[in-house]
């Protein structure tokens, strides 16, 4: 049985994790998305997993999540970022918060900067950072109380800490890649490497990017774990 699963949503270009304790058969899920909940939980069924906790790194805002559904039809608890309003979530989640399935165990790091409430999951070598530091690149800072300095902070005092060798595992890639490391991030990230955090900060107040398709959707239902869609 493979510790980990990285699936893949073609629509909004996001990964969901699956880690399990291929023992003690248990797991937990990052940022399901919506329309894969009968892949996810057919993957369960046949791995033999009972699913502990749901996880998100953030109130997303290109996809709705299926985190609300998982926990019903398994009986897993969502626990989300205690910033990111996303209330009904049975966990709040702290800096520094462990979440424990079968003899496996992950950490949570707030990683401000996409959002005020983002964070990470670090699980044993392998950071799973949401939005907030993507391979060659990190989220964007201009909407959802986003903060270019605090991102820089999150990334280059939190992120880059960890040992190179630490495997990068992003919520998105725009361009068919599925894994980074810390090291190679931190020499070579186009938007991170070499930069000042003022330069960082004015790089970022330029990107003029589009607004989000789905925010307006997306944001309000995933801060409901998608129970507010799902039910209408």
């Amino acid at each position: 049985m493979k510790a980990l699963h990285q699936l893949f949503d073609a629509v909004s270009s996001t990964f969901t994790y699956l880690l399990t304790d291929p023992t003690a058969r248990r797991a937990v899920i990052i940022d399901p998305v919506d329309t894969h909940l009968e892949a996810y939980l057919a993957l369960l069924r046949e791995e033999g997993l009972g699913l502990d906790y749901v996880l998100e790194t953030h109130a997303h805002a290109d996809h709705i999540t299926s985190a609300g559904l998982l926990c019903q039809r398994t009986g897993a608890l969502a626990a989300a970022p205690v910033h990111c309003n996303i209330l009904p979530a049975d966990i709040q989640l702290e800096d520094g918060a462990e979440i424990r399935f079968g003899n496996e165990f992950i950490r949570a790091i707030h990683t401000p900067g996409h959002t005020a409430g983002s964070m990470s999951f670090l699980w044993r070598d392998k950071i799973f950072t949401g939005d907030c530091l993507l391979i060659d690149g990190c989220g964007r800072t201009d909407f959802q109380s986003g903060d270019a300095g605090s991102l820089f902070d999150s990334i280059t005092e939190k992120l880059f800490s960890l040992p190179d060798s630490t495997v990068v595992y992003p919520a998105h890639d725009y361009k068919g890649r599925t894994s980074s490391s810390i090291g190679n991030e931190r020499q070579h990230n186009a938007r991170l490497a070499g930069k000042t955090r003022a330069q960082f900060i004015d790089f970022m107040s330029r990107l003029n990017l589009p607004k989000p398709e789905m925010i307006d959707v997306a944001v309000p239902a995933n801060q409901r774990l998608g129970l507010l869609v799902q039910a209408t």
